[in-house]
């Protein structure tokens, strides 16, 4: 079997990352880098899920718009060097984080370690 070139894995990812998914019930994270501290900053949301599979805010009921809708504030935030110091405060720290999936960690990892790299490089990073 050949390998796959660069070009022919990032359309394999594209696609998969255009797939339907089932949201995490315990709520979803925003991962940003903050380049003037150096560190991965990742903010943890709730939410509720609907019939229709939609998060909603906990709070009304209203269905989370992905384009504008306002600030909400986060549940808690965790800040870090590296992917792996973020992603053992995740999994490992005092706080309630809230993973119920294995693919939504398996996701929250991949992107840490894509924002980690985005931040040595010093490119900007936007979350998939």
């Amino acid at each position: 079997m050949a390998a796959f070139s660069p070009e022919q894995r990032r359309e394999l990812d594209d696609g998969l990352s255009r797939r339907d998914i089932a949201l995490d019930p315990e709520g979803y994270f925003l991962i940003r880098i903050d380049a003037v501290a150096g560190e991965l900053v990742v903010e943890h949301f709730g939410n509720g899920i609907n019939a229709r599979g939609l998060a909603t805010d906990p709070k009304t009921g209203e269905v989370l718009s992905c384009r504008g809708g306002g600030p909400r504030t986060a549940d808690a935030i965790v800040r870090g060097r590296s992917a792996k110091e973020v992603g053992i405060a995740l999994t490992e720290g005092d706080g309630p984080w809230s993973l119920s999936r294995l693919d939504h960690a398996l996701y929250l990892g991949r992107e840490l370690q894509r924002a980690e790299s985005c931040l040595e490089q010093g490119l900007a990073y936007v979350q998939d």
